[in-house]
């Protein structure tokens, strides 16, 4: 491989990062892993389904990274009885200008966290196809485009089925990352307590000021095209990709869209590591977020009690790192 070296100046960009976890880790104890992966869907342009059991932190994590981000900001709450119009918008019929006006939807913002996802049927669900695709929506025959940046957070519970519907394939394959929120460990169980305890150390949502600009965002985004990477690691990811198309475990293997969400989302990690070239490991690490939630297991796999991560984390082990 060539000289591991950076070629572009990331001072600027490691101090805003540097920032930003420091504001992060003021409100919320741990979670290391899960922020890493929201910053670098954000750069990468892609969007996170965050799961976890009720009090983890799913919200918390969501609502903070659109409160340090300078946009607007909209919150969906996912509901069984909610309509497709009550997430795009609908046109109302104004009696004094006779004319149909469009009245946006809270799919209309920069930063749009949906909660609960899996609790809304299938006809909201597919309401959010074309936006998270292609950022825009379309009613009543017109057209209408997102900004940028644009970003879709949603967070689910896996435990609870009672009132729930399954996320269709693809919905999952349109989330550029599925990060998983675990339990905090012992010594972060402690300090969520000890804060608690000593109410001078909570830092609250609402005295958060934004510290990334759209500006900065953008040239940010910018920084991640021209990350470094060699044609062996190019292959490398191909290899891994062609690996969950090949196993046996799997009965449906990842898309090339899946190839092209590993590139970029590695390429947005390096960065936020402090280099502008990846390495195996960082395609190591990113690979579980970003395949999980696209395979589709064969059922003996399932019978056997066998997750998504551990499939892809073995499958990873199997094939061959570029030297």
């Amino acid at each position: 491989m060539e000289n591991l070296t950076n070629r572009i100046d990331l001072s600027g960009f490691s101090e805003k990062v540097e920032a930003l976890k420091t504001k992060i880790a003021s409100v919320i104890v741990g979670q290391e892993q899960g922020v890493d992966l929201v910053l670098a869907a954000l750069l990468s342009n892609g969007h996170v389904l965050i799961e976890g059991v009720p009090g983890v932190a799913k919200t918390l994590l969501a609502r903070l990274t659109a409160k340090l981000i300078e946009a607007d900001y909209s919150r969906i709450q996912f509901t069984p009885d909610l309509m497709p119009s009550d997430v795009l918008g609908t046109s109302v019929f104004n009696l004094k200008t006779s004319e149909f006006e469009f009245h946006k939807g809270p799919v209309f913002s920069e930063i749009v966290l949906i909660d609960e996802i899996n609790r809304a049927p299938a006809k909201t669900q597919a309401a959010l196809f074309e936006v998270m695709e292609e950022r825009q929506v379309t009613v009543d025959g017109h057209t209408r485009k997102m900004g940028d940046p644009y970003m879709v957070i949603a967070t689910q519970n896996p435990v609870e089925q009672e009132g729930t519907y399954r996320l269709p394939e693809a919905q999952l394959d349109r989330f550029l990352m599925k990060i998983v929120i675990n339990y905090p460990s012992p010594e972060e169980e402690f300090t969520i307590l000890k804060r608690h305890n000593e109410n001078n150390e909570l830092t609250l949502l609402n005295d958060i000021k934004p510290i990334l600009s759209k500006a900065e965002i953008l040239n940010f985004k910018q920084l991640v095209s021209r990350v470094i990477v060699e044609d062996s690691l190019l292959k490398y990811i191909a290899d891994i990709i062609l690996a969950t198309r090949n196993s046996p475990a799997v009965f449906l293997g990842a898309s090339p869209r899946a190839g092209v969400a590993l590139l970029n989302a590695t390429k947005a990690y390096a960065l936020l590591q402090g280099r502008d070239f990846i390495i195996p490991d960082d395609i190591k690490y990113i690979a579980v977020p970003v395949l999980q939630h696209r395979l589709l297991l064969s059922p003996e796999t399932e019978m056997e009690g066998h997750s998504a991560s551990t499939i892809v984390k073995r499958l990873i082990e199997k094939v061959d790192v570029p030297k």
